[in-house]
């Protein structure tokens, strides 16, 4: 692979360490709001729309991490 070429990928892995770090904090943050929900409403509509947020966002994180040892492998 070319520097022209590992100098794009290098930007794609700031870009993507960003987004995950953005991801990072938001799933913290509807984390935070679930477990501050009385027990009652964890349980009801709004409790399960919040941890299928959380669980998503664990996977959009899994994604990156995924993402970034795949580039890491193809700039070795």
């Amino acid at each position: 692979m070319n520097d022209e070429r590992r100098k794009k990928l290098a930007t794609a892995t700031r870009d993507l360490d960003n987004a995950k770090s953005v991801i990072e904090e938001v799933k913290g943050e509807e984390e935070e709001s679930y477990e501050n929900m009385p027990e009652g409403m964890q349980g009801g509509d709004k409790g399960e729309k919040a941890q299928a947020a959380i669980d998503a966002l664990d996977e959009a994180i899994n994604a990156c991490d995924s993402a970034l040892e795949y580039i890491s492998t193809a700039t070795e």
